[in-house]
């Protein structure tokens, strides 16, 4: 898959290379269990040539850390999961990739035409056994997705080529498996083919049929994803009531608590017990009160008529409730956009987490890294997250730990 080659197809890297470290053991049940139930889940996140990384492939568990220091591609590794994510979702390049020219590989030399860009793909499992799906983006000199492959069991079902630069579309060409060995039509360079196909394949062969099934699987394994990275000098200050879902900074973290503390009371003990073992001083419970302004201020009840706003919590205690909070609800109550069509029992929500262990301390650290693996064994959600240090983590059954060097 050559960005500089004058028609932009996509071909599947011979020979990736590999994260530095082997995954940890996981723990039984933990992907099995994922698999049994029919959702679709990402097995690996391939970073052919993206920012930092080139010929990278980073194996993928129900909960997944990248380990390593600053530098090392970490952050970049998950801004191209969540770049795919929203591709998968339906939009455009331009939003999935806001600063396109920093996704460029620093030494990646411009073609005769002087354009330069960059590769990643991913592959899903399900039903329809592993799919793959690898994307070629042109950065410069004007953004565009220039070539796509995706491909089950070595059969390409579908792939895209850039022919002429000087139209806005992709000559793409799908499996039919009829008549006509394959069906070719334009698509447009701005958006993913595969999240496109239900609105172009009739299904009418078998063929098609395995197109459809596959890019439905990929589709539904990259979508409902949630990417967390808790603010929080956004928050403590008090909040107007809104919808109840929770921001990606968890701005509104005040108030989500109020809704939740109502409509989720199990899980809203548990996440007191979280607060209780792991922030200073004692906790009753953690509420949250609508003021006669209309805006809702949370607090920390501390079971002796005292109450402390959230304000008042320094910023690990903070990042470290906010980060439980994600953790003990779903997509219901987090900000993603899951896939309308398909049943949720079919659909497992992926939470990206950026820095998962920033400002806090190894006890926080460890709660949320045994709370994540907890959640993560019951399938119903998968944690991709970045941490500095591993120490401690990899001992924790059920997480996978890809070590990245700089």
């Amino acid at each position: 898959m050559t960005l500089s080659s004058a028609s932009g197809a996509v071909s599947p890297p011979s020979q990736e290379g590999r994260a530095v470290s082997p995954p940890s053991p996981e723990r039984p049940g933990g992907e099995s269990s994922a698999v049994r139930s029919g959702r679709s889940h990402l097995t690996e996140l391939r970073l052919s040539a993206f920012a930092g990384h080139r010929r990278v492939v980073l194996p993928l568990g129900p909960f997944t850390l990248f380990a390593g220091p600053s530098g090392c591609g970490k952050s970049s590794a998950l801004r191209a999961y969540e770049a795919l994510a929203r591709l998968a979702g339906g939009a455009g390049v331009d939003e999935a990739f806001p600063d396109p020219v920093g996704c460029v590989p620093e030494r990646a030399r411009p073609d005769a035409q002087r354009r330069r860009g960059f590769r990643i793909g991913c592959t899903a499992d399900g039903p329809e056994g592993p799919v793959r799906l690898d994307v070629a983006v042109q950065a410069e000199p004007e953004l565009r997705i220039v070539g796509e492959r995706l491909s089950a069991n070595g059969v390409v079902l579908l792939e895209t080529a850039l022919r002429d630069p000087s139209r806005p579309w992709v000559q793409a060409a799908w499996h039919t498996a009829g008549q006509s060995p394959v069906t070719r039509a334009p698509l447009p360079d701005d958006r993913l083919g595969t999240a496109l196909l239900p609105l172009r394949v009739a299904g009418k062969t078998d063929g098609q049929r395995r197109v459809l099934a596959a890019a439905e699987q990929m589709v539904v394994a990259l979508r409902s994803v949630f990417a967390c990275d808790p603010r929080p000098d956004r928050m403590r200050g008090r909040v107007p009531v809104g919808s109840g879902r929770l921001m990606s900074g968890c701005d509104n973290l005040a108030e989500v608590l109020w809704r939740t503390r109502v409509e989720c009371g199990r899980r809203h003990a548990r996440l007191v017990a979280a607060v209780r073992a792991r922030c200073a001083g004692p906790v009753a419970d953690v509420a949250a009160e609508v003021l006669a302004d209309g805006t809702v201020r949370a607090v920390l009840d501390r079971g002796d008529g005292t109450r402390t706003e959230l304000g008042r919590l320094g910023d690990g205690e903070l990042r470290y409730l906010a980060l439980s909070l994600v953790l003990l609800t779903g997509p219901g109550v987090l900000e993603v956009d899951p896939a309308g069509e398909v049943p949720e029992a079919m659909q497992t929500l992926t939470v990206l987490a950026d820095g998962l262990d920033r400002g806090l301390d190894p006890g926080q650290r460890a709660e949320v890294v045994r709370l994540a693996a907890l959640m993560c064994e019951r399938g119903h959600i998968r944690v991709v997250g970045a941490v500095s240090d591993a120490s401690g983590v990899a001992e924790v059954d059920g997480v996978t730990v890809v070590h990245l060097e700089p």
